[in-house]
C-alpha cells in the first residue's frame, strides 16, 4: 500500500514536507518508520517472519511489528496502528518504551531506504495463538528465548534466520530487554 509519509532531513529534523512512500524510496528522501519488539516476563522475544510477498528479505525473521508512519501520525499512534494491524495485539501509549532511534541507509535497487527506525520494546501478555498476523505481511510468528535469540544471531551470516546487515541492531535491542528485566 502506498501511503502519505512525512519527509524529514538526514539529520532526523521535520522537513514540512510530505510525499508517497514509493516516491521517497525511489528518491532516497529520509523518513521515519517505528519499530516495537515485543517480550515476556519468561524471557522471550516474539519474531515475525517477514512475507513471502515482500519485495525486501522475504521470509526472514525480523522485528515483532514495524512500518512507515504516516503523515501527521505520531510515533505511538503509528506504533499502535502497525501493532494491531500487522498481529492484531492492541497496545496502550503507556505500555510502550522508547528505547532509541536506529539510522537505516540501505540500497535495494529500486529501492534507496533512508529511515530513521523509532524502536519501541514493550510486553506481550497474551498467548502466541491469540495473535492473528497480517497475510501481507506476516508470514508466521514464534516466540524464542533470549538464549535463542542470541544462538540464531550469531550464525545469521549462514542460517538465513535474520537480516545480517541488522546484527548490532538486534544485539541492541535484546541489551535493552533484558535491562528492562533485570537480566
Amino acid at each position: 500500500m502506498d501511503e502519505y509519509i512525512d519527509i524529514v532531513t538526514s539529520n532526523g529534523k521535520p522537513t514540512g514536507k510530505t510525499a508517497l512512500k514509493s516516491d521517497a524510496h525511489k528518491n532516497g528522501w529520509y523518513h521515519n518508520t517505528i519499530h516495537v519488539w515485543l517480550y515476556t516476563k519468561d524471557g522471550e522475544i516474539l519474531l515475525q517472519q517477514r512475507s513471502h510477498k515482500k519485495s525486501i528479505h522475504p521470509l526472514l525473521w525480523d522485528v515483532s511489528a514495524a512500518g512507515h508512519i504516516d503523515a501527521g501520525e505520531t510515533f505511538i499512534e503509528a506504533a499502535l496502528r502497525e501493532t494491531n494491524e500487522e498481529i492484531g495485539f492492541q497496545l496502550k501509549a503507556k505500555d510502550l518504551e522508547k528505547i532509541g532511534i536506529f539510522p537505516h541507509q540501505t540500497n535495494y535497487g529500486t529501492i534507496q531506504d533512508n529511515e530513521f527506525h523509532h524502536v519501541f520494546i514493550a510486553e506481550l501478555n497474551t498467548y502466541l495463538n491469540k495473535l492473528t498476523p497480517q497475510e501481507d505481511e506476516v508470514e508466521a510468528l514464534k516466540l524464542v528465548s533470549f538464549m535463542q535469540f542470541e544462538a540464531l544471531l550469531n550464525e545469521s551470516k549462514t542460517n538465513q534466520h535474520f537480516i545480517p546487515s541488522n546484527a548490532s541492531y538486534y544485539i541492541f535491542v535484546l541489551s535493552a530487554i533484558k535491562n528492562k528485566l533485570d537480566l
